[in-house]
């Protein structure tokens, strides 16, 4: 079944040509015409000069000079099917089996370009939703404003949505003159262009087909990619006020890519940052959560604090950077982005963590910023946790460590050579209750709003997403420090990390991989090899 058959087709200001096909489009946005038709703002579609002719790169489609659209090779950009995940190439020959048209859209394709690992790979389908739930036995439709099909393959879940479904969402917010499509590339391009028109930023406005093997790209995304730069779709202003998750999805892109946020994008995320309460609680922390579980949360941090999120959704740890008088464009590290920085070094896109481990570091880190400890204090803290509880070979162990810490943390102190056993195993269990009670701090509205009252300038913000069943998932990680041996906690075997445990929250797991964050943040390798 071709592409067409979706019986949507539009007509554009711009003239597409191609081999054999001419065909006159037009796209009117009831919100945000202005924004297209005003093709000289800085972020809008890419401006003349921007994209550079490159017959390598197989350029078939060109817009009256100044703007190209390009279909591109996927193999001149290094793009394999076998770059592919094998749970999506069993969906995708699936549904090419029964004549439907699939491509894979949005962050994969530009992870694919990248040589990066994406963190998930979206199809999109010429067939209707009820029609993908024939093809796959399990297969369910989820979401009712954008609803998708989730087809499960093994333990792996595939996202499928449907060119019919996106253009009904589309005709929210744009006013469309139909036609009969005719079944002409102008019209599969017209329905491609307008899935990619919905998109966030140009760089996730990518379609890949893997069987044609042919890479679409309407909005300049491939060369934004190569300039390394975040840029909205429509203009930036518009796009955050249609969907404000767009703000933090802009922050999660440009760091875990580390690339630079256009100048307007930038304007207005800093401008429209209050929006952001505006999002479901749900949705806050699983924006949080892709920022800090996936290897790139220390970047993610420096980006939400330079443009004033921070204090909306962690005034807590926002608190502690303007104490410790951190610039918004700081380069230097400090405590709580070192602790980050160490779990960065253990995660990646394939390879996250439960967002109940990224809460107790929180936790840890405000215990610590409060009240600063001893360094050997910290160490056996964390091996009691790693060891499942056994807090007094945790301080016997301590008591035998030779290697330097970090004197650059305000968080730790000297360590008193006169503290005797019953010191340090006094000063372990006053830690393991200021951990806790940071750890309520975090999940209460009172709290939350009294942390950046001493700056009037700061943003009010109680908000609370840390439901309660992740904060006792936090909990359990220190709670066998409380508790005497042989309660049943047992300590983890083996030094690697067995990342579907910690994925999946398994306790034991994550408390390994917490004592490794902690203790490589205090005494990193790097001060003992200088010795």
């Amino acid at each position: 079944m071709a592409i067409s058959s979706v019986g949507f087709a539009c007509r554009s200001y711009f003239p597409v040509r191609s081999l054999q096909y001419h065909c006159l489009w037009k796209i009117r946005f009831n919100t945000v015409a202005a924004a297209i038709e005003k093709m000289d703002e800085p972020d809008g579609f890419a401006k003349d000069g921007d994209h550079q002719d490159n017959l390598s790169d197989g350029i078939r489609y060109g817009i009256k000079g100044d703007r190209e659209w390009k279909q591109l090779s996927s193999k001149d950009l290094g793009i394999s099917s076998s770059m592919i995940a094998k749970p999506t190439r069993k969906v995708l020959n699936g549904l090419k089996s029964k004549g439907y048209d699939v491509y894979l859209v949005g962050g994969c394709v530009r992870d694919l370009f990248l040589k990066r690992i994406p963190r998930d790979f979206d199809i999109i389908t010429s067939a209707e939703l009820r029609e993908v739930v024939r093809i796959f036995s399990r297969c369910e439709i989820v979401g009712r404003r954008f609803p998708i099909c989730h087809v499960h393959v093994g333990d792996d879940i595939v996202e499928v949505s449907s060119f019919s479904t996106s253009a009904h969402n589309s005709r929210r917010n744009m006013r469309n003159e139909l036609r009969e499509p005719s079944g002409s590339d102008g019209d599969e391009d017209c329905i491609r262009l307008n899935n990619c028109l919905q998109r966030d930023f140009t760089i996730n406005g990518l379609m890949f087909d893997p069987y044609a093997k042919v890479i679409y790209d309407y909005l300049g995304g491939i060369e934004d990619i190569r300039k390394a730069k975040v840029r909205t779709v429509i203009h930036a202003g518009t796009s955050f006020q249609q969907d404000c998750a767009r703000i933090l999805r802009a922050i999660r892109v440009a760091a875990r890519l580390n690339f630079r946020i256009s100048k307007e994008t930038a304007h207005f995320i800093k401008n429209l940052s209050f929006l952001v309460q505006r999002l479901d609680k749900g949705r806050i922390l699983m924006e949080m959560n892709y920022m800090l579980a996936y290897g790139s949360a220390e970047s993610s941090l420096r980006l939400l604090w330079k443009f004033g999120i921070l204090e909306i959704i962690l005034p807590i740890q926002a608190a502690y950077l303007v104490r410790s008088g951190f610039k918004r464009r700081d380069k230097r590290t400090n405590m709580l982005l070192s602790l980050f920085a160490s779990l960065d070094t253990l995660l990646a896109p394939d390879r996250p963590c439960h967002s109940s481990l990224w809460i107790a570091i929180l936790a840890f880190h405000k215990a610590l910023a409060d009240k600063p400890r001893s360094p050997l204090v910290v160490a056996a803290f964390s091996l009691a946790v790693h060891n499942g509880g056994d807090i007094l070979e945790a301080v016997a162990i301590t008591k035998k460590i030779t290697r330097p810490y970090d004197r650059s943390f305000f968080e730790l102190v000297e360590p008193e050579e006169t503290s005797d056993f019953q010191t340090v195993l006094d000063e372990v269990m006053d830690l393991d209750a200021s951990i806790k009670d940071a750890l309520n701090q975090m999940t209460d509205a009172y709290f939350i709003s009294k942390a950046m009252a001493a700056y009037p300038q700061a943003p009010y913000s109680d908000l609370v997403f840390i439901p309660l069943q992740l904060y006792l998932r936090a909990g359990r990680i220190f709670q066998c420090v409380k508790e005497e041996k042989g309660m049943g906690f047992e300590a983890k075997q083996g030094s690697k990390i067995d990342y579907g445990l910690s994925y999946s929250g398994d306790v034991p797991e994550n408390r390994h991989v917490f004592a490794r964050v902690v203790f490589d943040t205090v005494f990193p390798l790097e001060l003992s090899q200088e010795l």
